[in-house]
């Protein structure tokens, strides 16, 4: 085996998003794409001589073939050592853990999180720092600026691992240790957890669904819920990775989860269901005929996770990024905690949780962790549900009818419109943006608007400031609807609309959430004018 060093040029469009950079599979698979990509990287963060990565994926096609050329480049740039979990596969909460139990300097992780995985799909990879967690915005901003001045990347002329063989190899110099990718976090998760409580509850007769839509927690949920906590044979279902996710979309929400769906609201439902998506940070939380919104789970942990036993001494603070409704705010403020408000992207809870300003973190769009590790959890998440029904033997509907008779609902829903033109989206976001300063008094329907502006964050911890995070336009009253273009897309964009409408009243708890926001939903189409602008009858994924 020699180092080749191999000439190249930038390629356009190599810019990473809130979480890597996520192109078509076939993109990723053009000759030198994702070698030039994976040397930027190395390049960005200032080399990897001597260094030891973290390398794993979340199963979807092409997910072996390129670890298999990643190690081969980070043997050629001199690396000391690859961690790589067993098949390629890692989920990015385990390889977060991976990386702060081993003391690595960083890890490559293979995902495009929720979106579809194939041939014809999305392939994904991202740089986590050693801290566990994506990436920060200067380290993203070194690797994307290298992107566009790359002339060369090295990579030995040959030298496959055997990713199904546990232990350790050489390869040109470098170590490769394959690792089981599931045994660390299992017993990180029983160190968190009361796991006598949790069987108890399987001993007790208590079902539960749990959907791994073919992608990565199968096995780890198999081995946790199943092998360790004893429920019984097929609580797991879509458990085994699939390269095209079984054909499906694996994103944890009501729509692309519908078998899940099915099962909870049928007439003989589990006590229990959860679902987590490609790469497992994700989750979704439903009890018999009673969908827990990610807001609403977020902020109901808060309140609750002191019940188990890694989080009793009590929560230091609660993090939520802007699109995620106030309600976890409501709990911090009343238990008198520290609350934050971020950007989309769990980079930016990164720096909060290594301060200790937070215990807790979470996102609207299904992802919620804690200082455990630094990316979301959905496995984690669906633990600390299970730990919590253990503790107060309520039911989810029981849960949630107490949480808001306690603190007030925030009806919550995200409206999502997909692939629309890149050109008429960023200019309905120009349009609103150019408008801010008129929009406070004016009345849209029986709502007037209080106030207006574009999210922008200042963090705490490093002082530095991330502009621009989305249109937010607040209600008398308690509403919101905030605009936002996503960066996990990969074609066209991403117009998502966030809509939210405070309740207190007593007998105003128990609506449909789409019934309660008609009013926002309506206003934000007159104020934004999406349907004139993106030629949409309206949205195309409702959550």
């Amino acid at each position: 085996m020699t180092i080749q060093t191999i000439e190249t040029k930038p390629i356009d469009g190599q810019k990473p998003g809130t979480s890597g950079l996520r192109k078509k599979t076939a993109v990723f698979m053009q000759p030198g794409y994702l070698e030039n990509y994976t040397q930027a990287i190395f390049d960005g963060i200032g080399g990897i001589g001597g260094k030891t990565l973290v390398v794993g994926g979340d199963g979807r096609y092409f997910n072996d073939v390129a670890i298999a050329t990643i190690l081969r480049m980070a043997a050629a740039n001199g690396a000391a050592k690859c961690i790589v979990g067993q098949g390629g596969l890692l989920s990015t909460p385990a390889a977060s853990h991976l990386i702060r139990k081993r003391g690595a300097d960083g890890g490559l992780i293979l995902s495009a999180s929720h979106n579809p995985g194939g041939p014809k799909a999305d392939f994904g990879l991202k740089y986590n720092g050693p801290n566990g967690g994506p990436a920060t915005e200067g380290v993203t901003a070194k690797i994307f600026a290298r992107t566009e001045e790359i002339d060369a990347y090295r990579i030995l002329d040959g030298g496959d691992v055997d990713l199904d063989a546990l232990g350790d190899t050489a390869l040109a110099g470098m170590q490769v240790e394959i690792v089981d990718p599931v045994a660390d976090y299992a017993d990180l998760m029983g160190t968190l957890f009361d796991f006598d409580a949790i069987a108890d509850l399987f001993r007790g007769g208590f079902r539960v669904c749990f959907d791994a839509m073919h992608a990565i927690t199968g096995p780890y949920a198999h081995e946790i819920l199943e092998n360790r906590l004893g429920a019984p044979a097929g609580t797991v279902i879509n458990g085994v990775p699939s390269p095209d996710f079984g054909g499906g979309h694996p994103d944890p929400n009501p729509v692309w989860a519908k078998a899940l769906m099915d099962v909870m609201y049928a007439e003989d439902a589990p006590d229990f269901g959860a679902a987590s998506d490609g790469d497992g940070d994700r989750n979704m939380i439903v009890g018999q005929r009673c969908y827990v919104s990610p807001s609403d789970s977020l902020a109901l942990l808060a309140d609750k996770a002191d019940l188990a036993p890694g989080y009793a001494g009590g929560l230091a603070g609660v993090a939520r990024s802007m699109p995620t409704s106030a309600a976890a705010d409501r709990v911090a403020e009343a238990k008198g905690m520290a609350h934050f408000e971020t950007p989309t992207g769990w980079k930016f809870f990164g720096n909060l949780l290594d301060a200790d300003k937070v215990t807790l973190c979470g996102e609207e769009s299904a992802g919620t962790g804690s200082n455990h590790v630094r990316e979301k959890d959905g496995l984690w998440a669906v633990l600390l549900w299970l730990n919590i029904l253990a503790a107060t033997g309520k039911s989810v509907a029981d849960l949630m009818a107490d949480h808001w008779a306690t603190y007030g609902r925030n009806y919550y829903s995200r409206h999502d419109y997909e692939a629309v033109d890149s050109a008429a989206a960023n200019d309905l976001i120009a349009n609103l943006r150019g408008r801010l300063g008129d929009l406070p008094g004016q009345t849209v329907g029986n709502l007037t608007v209080s106030g207006a502006d574009e999210f922008s964050y200042d963090d705490p911890v490093d002082g530095s400031t991330s502009s621009g995070q989305g249109i937010r336009i607040f209600f008398e009253g308690g509403g919101r609807v905030a605009f936002r273009l996503s960066g996990t897309g990969t074609d066209g964009a991403t117009l998502r609309v966030y809509l939210e409408q405070l309740e207190t009243a007593p007998g105003a708890l128990g609506k449909d959430p789409q019934e309660a926001l008609a009013g926002i939903i309506a206003a934000a189409d007159a104020l934004a004018e999406i349907k004139v602008r993106t030629g949409r009858d309206g949205p195309d994924v409702i959550t």
